[in-house]
């Protein structure tokens, strides 16, 4: 009988290092398949079809949604910056679980672990209750897609150009060149300027006797056939044009036009929108309101005016 003990005593222990020896290899299989799983999903997720329809054109989404251009490389970066946080997140839930197992199966008590493990997790937790607040905000802006690197935002204190989205920290470069740094768990609010398409919002002022008609028509115009010009077709994705009168004083008329284009490519479309306006105002004689500074005649101040 005391033979037969020891021999079973034996047995026991030599079975324990090929126990902690099988739960190694399957936490590394485990790991191996759920990694595995993970980088097919962020395949797949970054190599989605576009839509078929933007704005309800077939072209504005072949625009948007070129493999060449930021919406795919925005869609890419989220895809995989979300794949390697969560085979982090794997990876050490895995050894965890399988140090725990491997220790018990050593014959060490696991619950004063546990029980440490949670009083130093509550101290972590309020000591850098920030540091885990910025994490998840990260998390959820990267899930909900709020923002991505070359977008224009305003995030209230500061705004700009995003240069780089991480899961704790943002930076942005504003028009002044200052690169902003701002911690994503201080963000309550943020305006996204470029994101899918840019506004084109113009105001053209004209004498106060123009023929509003003839000029909205010439705007049109101008508009149409910046759109249809190839070297600016690309850039828009809905015709400008005008959508009414948006002041009126007594030397002039305002009429607002309105387009979308490209991300970001608005301010050059509306500088040569300026400049072909100009050209044509010219050519058919359209006035535009004469500047009235201080000290001519007829204004306040100035000699022989009471």
């Amino acid at each position: 009988m005391p033979f037969a003990l020891t021999w079973n005593e034996f047995t026991a222990y030599a079975d324990t290092p090929a126990r902690v020896a099988f739960l190694i290899v399957l936490g590394v299989a485990l790991r191996a398949v759920l990694n595995r799983l993970v980088d097919r999903l962020v395949i797949k997720t970054a190599g989605l079809e576009p839509p078929r329809h933007f704005f309800g054109s077939e072209r504005a989404a072949q625009l948007i949604g070129n493999n060449g251009t930021l919406y795919h490389e925005r869609r890419s970066q989220r895809a995989h910056a979300l794949g390697s946080l969560f085979k982090s997140i794997t990876t050490v839930v895995i050894a965890s679980m399988v140090t725990l197992t491997a220790l018990n199966q050593l014959g060490f008590q696991v619950a004063p672990v546990l029980a440490s493990a949670g009083v130093v997790g509550v101290a972590l937790g309020f000591g850098a209750q920030n540091l885990v607040k910025d994490f998840l905000a990260g998390v959820f802006m990267l899930l909900e897609d709020q923002y991505g690197v070359g977008d224009v935002i305003d995030m209230g204190q500061a705004s700009g150009t995003v240069e780089s989205v991480g899961l704790r920290v943002t930076r942005l470069r504003d028009g002044d060149g200052v690169l902003w740094h701002v911690r994503n768990g201080e963000v309550l609010r943020v305006g996204n300027k470029s994101q899918g398409w840019s506004s084109l919002v113009l105001d053209v002022s004209v004498a106060y006797d123009e023929d509003v008609a003839q000029v909205e028509q010439l705007i049109n115009q101008v508009g149409r056939e910046l759109a249809e010009d190839e070297n600016w077709r690309d850039q828009i994705l809905e015709t400008p044009q005008v959508v009414g009168i948006e002041e009126v004083n007594g030397s002039s008329l305002t009429l607002r036009v309105i387009g979308k284009c490209r991300p970001n490519q608005h301010f050059g479309v509306q500088r040569e929108f300026r400049l072909r306006l100009k050209e044509l105002f010219d050519a058919r004689n359209i006035r535009v309101p004469t500047p009235v500074w201080p000290g001519q005649p007829g204004q306040s101040g100035a000699p022989g005016t009471p």
